[in-house]
């Protein structure tokens, strides 16, 4: 019995939460300016945000060392079935006659990895450095002053 209600009353019909197969709401939470274009960036355009703000940087910083170089974002690496161990957190191929080197960071490894917006930063930092340090043949503290190396 519902307290400081008259028990003659009929209760109330309560505002349905969801819809009559009991998804929720569909469709987009925040409707767009303009029309045709998402109003917010998915977790895969942020994500590429970053990637290219770091190696805007670096690029900007040693394009005179680094030569041809290609960068790419994918979600994930393709690894054999008989893989032990952690999934990589990027790739980087070499050029030869003419093709350009090409780093690869893959996204969900690293999101996987990261427990906060500051550790995806700190982390697509770090594993963009370790690669261009390598391909350049130097230190990664020379690459980028942000670059920390991990204590473990």
């Amino acid at each position: 019995m519902r307290v400081g209600v008259d028990a003659s009353e009929p209760p109330r019909p309560r505002a349905p939460r969801r819809d009559r197969r009991g998804r929720g709401m569909r469709g987009p939470g925040v409707l767009p300016r303009t029309p045709g274009v998402p109003e917010l960036r998915t977790a895969r355009e942020r994500f590429d945000d970053l990637v290219v703000e770091v190696v805007a940087e670096l690029d900007e910083r040693w394009s005179d060392r680094l030569g041809l170089l290609e960068y790419a974002v994918e979600d994930a690496p393709q690894i054999p079935d008989d893989w032990h161990g952690t999934a990589p957190l990027s790739s980087l191929v070499r050029g030869a006659r003419g093709a350009p080197t090409r780093l690869v960071v893959f996204r969900r490894p690293i999101e996987h990895r990261a427990e906060s917006l500051a550790d995806l930063e700190a982390l697509v930092l770090t594993v963009v450095v370790e690669q261009v340090a390598e391909l350049l043949g130097v230190d990664a503290e020379l690459v980028d002053p942000r670059y920390r190396r991990r204590e473990d």
